[in-house]
Order: structure tokens, then C-alpha cells, then sequence
């Protein structure tokens, strides 16, 4: 699918029962490494292609990504029947909450999804970064500090926003910048993972009472 506005042209090909295979090209090698290991650990096969306005800043560019990837995932799923809906990973003992636990070094971070058709992104213990002011220092040092943990927040707002689904993602703890943006994207992964495969208890029927999502 394409995608095109007068901020960011797009390209996105999707398989949801893929290998993890992925090529990605955003014009931002961070947010590109973010991308990559979404697909690898979502076990999805994905190819995207972003030109942006890279002139003005990176907000569009990740916003729209995200916006492209919802919009791929609602499609790629179809009636959603037989879809566990529900996202877990790291958490098979209480697979009705269906919660990701996914550690990276000192940060721990959860997310939960599920493809409900009502879009709702929450987004918790991140309040103090999220729209941090980045030093001369911080930018010069890495890439994770200049991308800012709101960045990721757009892209995760734009996803929830066209793949109609409740997105809760929160930082248990953690501070590096890079770990905490990789276990943000890496949880969702897991999560997306899960609720994207299909349960052969219920082959055919859609995972609501009523009947639609």
C-alpha cells in the first residue's frame, strides 16, 4: 500500500505471517533499527519506504510511518476471524490480560493491544521524557537522544489511530534513551505478535459477542 501527503511519501508491504524479514528505509537510521527488530520479533515480513521532510524535522516522517503501519496491519488482517486479538508475550500465566513483558538491560517495559476496532492509545511512565528538552551534548552523542521518547509516541498514536486498536504501552522503569525506545518497540512487537495469530479453537469466528470488531 502507498500512502503520499506533502510531507511524506510512503510505501509499505506487509505479511503478518512472515519470518521476520524486513527492509526499511525512513531517512532516519534509529527510527530504521526500530522498525527492523518490530519485525523480527513481531515474526512479521515487512518492507517500508519513507521520504520525508526530513528538512523540517523527523516528526512527520515517524508519525506517518506509524500511520502507514496501522493502516497495513487493519488490512493485512482482514474480518479478523480467528484472531487471538488480545496481545501477550512474556507473560503466559495471565494470557487473559494480555500483557508483553520485555526487559532491555536496567528498563522494563509493558504493552498490551488489542485489535477492537476503537482506537485508544495510553501511554505511561514517560510523562518527564517524553517532550524533554535535548541538549547541543545529548544530540551530538547518539541518535536515541535527538529521536526523543515523544517521537515514539507519535508513531505509536498514529498506529493506534489506523489499526483501530487499544494500545497501552508503559515504562516500569528505565532511563537509557536507546534501551528505553528498543524495549518500547520490541514489547509492542511481542504483543502484535500474539494477537495477530490465529487461535484454532475458534477458526471462522470472530473473538467478540458482538459480532463485528
Amino acid at each position: 500500500m502507498k500512502r503520499a501527503t506533502k510531507e511524506t511519501q510512503i510505501a509499505v508491504k506487509l505479511n503478518i505471517d512472515g519470518a521476520g524479514r524486513s527492509s526499511v528505509q525512513t531517512g532516519i537510521p534509529f527510527f530504521d533499527h526500530m522498525l527492523t527488530l518490530f519485525a523480527m520479533h513481531a515474526v512479521v515480513d515487512l518492507y517500508l519506504r519513507c521520504k520525508g521532510d526530513l528538512a523540517v524535522d523527523a516528526h512527520h516522517t515517524v508519525e506517518d510511518c506509524g500511520i502507514a503501519l496501522g493502516q497495513a496491519f487493519l488490512r493485512a488482517l482482514g474480518d479478523k476471524q480467528g484472531i487471538r486479538r488480545y496481545g501477550t508475550g512474556f507473560a503466559p500465566r495471565n494470557s487473559l490480560s494480555g500483557e508483553a513483558f520485555v526487559p532491555m538491560d536496567e528498563c522494563l517495559v509493558r504493552c498490551v493491544v488489542d485489535f477492537s476496532g476503537r482506537p485508544f492509545l495510553v501511554w505511561r511512565g514517560l510523562d518527564n521524557l517524553g517532550f524533554k528538552k535535548i541538549s547541543t551534548a545529548e544530540r551530538r552523542q547518539d541518535m536515541s537522544s535527538s529521536f526523543r521518547f515523544g517521537l515514539a509516541r507519535e508513531f505509536f498514536q498514529g498506529f493506534a489511530n489506523q489499526g483501530r486498536c487499544n494500545l497501552h504501552i508503559e515504562l516500569l522503569y528505565g532511563e537509557e534513551p536507546h534501551h528505553v525506545v528498543e524495549a518500547m518497540f520490541k514489547a509492542f512487537a511481542k504483543a502484535v505478535d500474539f494477537a495477530c495469530q490465529r487461535d484454532p479453537r475458534i477458526v471462522g469466528l470472530l473473538p467478540s459477542t458482538k459480532g463485528k470488531l
